[in-house]
């Protein structure tokens, strides 16, 4: 299992994404100011991982207070900054919703009860991230057939999780269960998440893998060497309108162009369900260096006006399932999802 995030006597521990795959280096945060900072960063990334990091900064926050004084409008202060972080990401804001009812539970403790109440929930938080994860992929795997080839985007995997991913999930139970399958990871500009991460991970695992640039993806569905596409989710609307890592509507539309299984893997705490579809999911727009530059070489003028929105929104009406936790969600979406976050309760 790769060690996304962990606990470790006081400091959150994460390896920095942006360093792989050259460099396993790993992140130290001994604050809450720090953890938002590496989810600013890209050190650490992928919907889940940033809600179980953000559950951990709520955490350390509070385990730094040295007394109860103004202690709901410190808690207030340190999630109001947890929450500025990444405006895309529903698990950021599920986690931070979790965190505030462990902490008005606990907020007639005295201070260390309450500290350790806290830490506690975002150890919980990580730890069911895991299980929900391989529950995802035990749904996930009836849908792959032996000897089939799939097509990712981005990095859904242990490195966008507290362990074993969510599309990637997928991908290692089918080969738990003795499947042959053949992974096509497409690079994922602007950041490169496909080549640098997802590669990374599958070749440690020893499940093929070819990495192909993103403008390949039509050329080999046509060919037919790709049997269908999954991905994974930052937010899903009620009717199944899903953000994801910019790319992935355009391999939506080209896997409905030839006629391949468009599938989206994600936990039930992605779904928005107060959002009635995706013109209402927020888009972040990052860094313009990042597609300027790679690594400390400009690809372009200098001056060059840049666009560089994070994620995009694939209509519900190219996907052909969501699987979950729960379960898998076929259209109408909003009637399937609806019926498996009742299994929840």
């Amino acid at each position: 299992m790769l060690p996304t995030i962990k606990w470790d006597n006081g400091k959150v521990i994460m390896i920095d994404q942006r360093k792989l795959p050259g460099n396993e280096v790993y992140v130290e945060c001994t604050d809450y100011n720090q953890v938002a900072e590496a989810i600013e960063s890209m050190v650490i990334r992928g919907a889940p991982a940033i809600g179980v990091a953000a559950a951990y900064g709520v955490a350390i926050g509070i385990i730094a207070l040295e007394g109860r004084e103004n202690l709901e409008k410190q808690f207030d202060r340190i999630t109001r900054r947890l929450e500025r972080t990444r405006p895309t990401a529903r698990n950021l804001f599920w986690a931070l919703e979790r965190m505030e009812r462990a902490f008005f539970r606990g907020r007639n403790l005295d201070l260390a009860q309450l500290q350790q109440a806290m830490l506690r929930e975002a150890m919980n938080i990580e730890m069911e991230d895991v299980e929900t994860n391989r529950r995802i992929g035990n749904w996930g795997k009836a849908l792959v057939k032996d000897g089939q080839t799939i097509l990712t985007h981005c990095n859904a995997g242990a490195l966008a999780t507290a362990g074993y991913g969510t599309a990637l999930g997928v991908v290692r139970a089918a080969v738990e269960e003795g499947k042959n399958i053949q992974v096509y990871a497409d690079e994922t500009r602007p950041f490169l998440q496909g080549a640098r991460l997802t590669c990374w991970e599958l070749e440690r695992d020893s499940i093929p893998v070819v990495l192909i640039a993103d403008n390949m993806a039509g050329y080999l569905m046509k060919k037919g060497e790709v049997s269908l596409a999954i991905t994974g989710a930052d937010r899903i609307a009620q009717n199944g309108d899903t953000a994801n890592k910019i790319g992935t509507y355009t391999v939506a539309i080209l896997a409905r162009e030839h006629n391949l299984p468009f599938y989206v893997a994600a936990p039930m705490s992605t779904v928005d369900f107060a959002l009635r579809n995706g013109s209402q999911i927020p888009i972040e727009e990052r860094d313009p260096d990042e597609v300027k530059w790679i690594g400390d070489v400009c690809l372009s003028p200098s001056r060059i006006e840049v666009r560089n929105p994070a994620f995009d929104v694939t209509p519900a009406e190219y996907i052909t399932a969501i699987i979950t936790e729960n379960g898998v969600a076929f259209p109408p979406f909003q009637k399937s999802l609806q019926e498996l976050r009742k299994k929840e309760d």
